[in-house]
């Protein structure tokens, strides 16, 4: 697999995590008790800022997670705060740099869950106050980036009551019940305030559902030096993929800017393909031609863009016939980009004739809404297109396509889609607040998210729109895809700015942003 384009942060894997941690100590000579030391001392920083006085807990695994959280007690201890270390097993069995940094742990020892205490007087018995009450911050230091799976036993107890606590948990590298690969929780999963980890964000703090449980990232340098084999095929998406968008310049025709063809529209969802053309022009598409049912061309024509050229197809029960693809077909030979889909209707007919146009059209290709539906099970059959294919599904419709439950491809989006780009050899946008770019070949890319505002109908039909921009642009369409959920995401930001809420935006406000979030090279994403 070749390496992530430079427009993409890796995320790594709890693997990666592994070799990169020891290379640091086999061969670049790195004391791993410095490392513990660091990570630790970055975990007790957050806790000061998020909490600068009052009781601490700080709950503890056996692993190096619980050495790091070992080490944040004593830190903290010696800065004077008050800290009850609670661990979820027998402190003799804590190990290696755990176990040095608990012989360093100056004042009172670890206590079992229940405030008991694990060693001397009274050890076991006794039930003390719980050591949440009264406690102005948490630190959850009990499973670390290996652990995947369901927790069990003392610890799924420890979680479920970290669950309990009334103040703000801070997670030491992924919240504990958290899959670090993945972001898969199969089980109980501390709900985190906060997350710091260390050297690199990993995938499962920015993919749900493991995202919802990380709350705020931060990535601790804790000293592995430069040059760390941090091989990845997942990554976050950059501000700096805008800077590959083509500019128009002195010389530029609107052939040269690109030809979108909006396929779709049926009696009832005429806005659907509306949208997505208005989209694309403020994308940067030279010229948009929306090819909707004839009955409906007039509606398009008079919607208020006098810029949008409109064709009508031959229609059935208010849809696109099937005896409309010769159209289409002959309607895309100066090229460009379709987007075929948005307001299609779920009508047999119109369902045959997107498999077909699908099947036999030679431009790349945004596949979305009832285009998306027209294929479901049937995915293998886009491995036959002659040209580059997007799909933009939500998980409903991704769920459709490979014949599952949304609920089960929202439990492992990571894996359902990357199934979904393998089956079907086409670039997958797995569409969410951590919108996944997946391209057939295992790279993913991860938007950052962050814009409530895209909550809303018709916001779909803005994606498909840019993203189909872009292609006709003649972008690579892993390249186009990612940037276009950049920009999407960017202009729902500014859209919420601009209305002044982002429960008041609609989709028109997003399309009307687009212009600004492509001219925002330079900021964050």
């Amino acid at each position: 697999m070749e390496d992530l384009p430079d427009w993409l942060t890796p995320l790594p894997d709890a693997e990666t995590m592994r070799r990169v941690d020891r290379w640091a100590i086999d061969e670049q000579g790195v004391d791993s008790l410095e490392l513990m030391e660091r990570a630790g001392g970055a975990v007790a920083a957050a806790v000061e800022r998020l909490a600068p006085d009052g009781s601490v807990a700080v709950y503890c695994g056996k692993g190096n997670n619980g050495g790091d959280g070992l080490v944040v007690a004593r830190l903290l201890r010696e800065a004077g705060r008050d800290v009850a270390v609670v661990c979820a097993s027998p402190p003799g069995e804590l190990e290696g740099d755990a176990g040095e940094n608990l012989k360093r742990l100056p004042g009172d020892g670890p206590v079992r869950l229940d405030g008991s205490p694990w060693r001397g007087k009274g050890a076991g018995r006794g039930k003390r106050s719980s050591p949440l009450d009264d406690r102005v911050a948490i630190v959850d230091a009990l499973l670390g980036t290996g652990f995947r799976g369901e927790p069990h036993g003392e610890i799924a107890a420890a979680i479920e009551e970290l669950a309990k606590a009334a103040a703000p948990v801070i997670s030491v590298d992924v919240p504990s019940g958290v899959d670090a690969s993945t972001g898969v929780v199969a089980g109980p999963a501390v709900r985190a305030a906060a997350t710091v980890t260390f050297h690199a964000a990993k995938a499962g703090l920015w993919i749900r559902p493991g995202k919802e449980y990380a709350g705020a990232v931060e990535v601790a340098d804790i000293g592995i030096p430069r040059g760390a084999p941090m091989a990845s095929a997942i990554g976050l998406i950059e501000p700096t993929v805008l800077a590959l968008l083509p500019r128009r310049s002195g010389s530029s025709t609107k052939f040269a800017s690109g030809h979108v063809l909006v396929v779709g529209g049926s009696l009832g969802l005429t806005g659907a393909p509306a949208m997505a053309s208005r989209a694309a022009m403020r994308a940067g598409a030279g010229y948009v031609t929306a090819l909707v049912p004839a009955g409906l061309q007039q509606v398009l024509a008079g919607s208020g863009m006098p810029e949008l050229m409109t064709r009508g197809l031959p229609e059935s029960e208010g849809a696109l016939s099937n005896v409309g693809v010769e159209q289409v077909l002959e309607a895309t030979a100066r090229g460009g980009a379709l987007a075929l889909g948005p307001g299609l209707g779920r009508t047999e007919q119109a369902a045959v004739f997107a498999r077909r146009l699908a099947r036999a059209a030679k431009l790349p290709m945004v596949l979305d809404a009832d285009g998306l539906n027209a294929h479901a099970g049937r995915l293998a059959e886009l491995t036959h297109r002659p040209a580059a294919t997007v799909l933009t599904p939500h998980a409903g419709e991704l769920g459709r396509l490979l014949e599952l439950d949304s609920d089960e491809v929202e439990a492992e989006r990571l894996r359902h889609v990357r199934e979904a780009s393998r089956r079907s050899g086409a670039i997958v946008v797995l569409k969410g607040d951590d919108t996944l770019v997946a391209a057939p070949d295992g790279h993913v890319a991860v938007s950052r998210g962050g814009s409530p505002a895209l909550a809303t109908a018709g916001t779909g039909d803005v994606l498909t729109g840019v993203i189909a921009a872009l292609l006709a642009q003649r972008l690579d369409p892993f390249l186009a895809a990612a940037a276009g959920v950049l920009l999407h995401v960017r202009a729902g930001r500014l859209a919420a700015l601009a209305v002044g809420s982002a429960e008041a935006v609609i989709a028109g406000d997003v399309i009307e942003a687009l212009a600004r979030a492509r001219g925002q090279e330079g900021a964050g994403g």
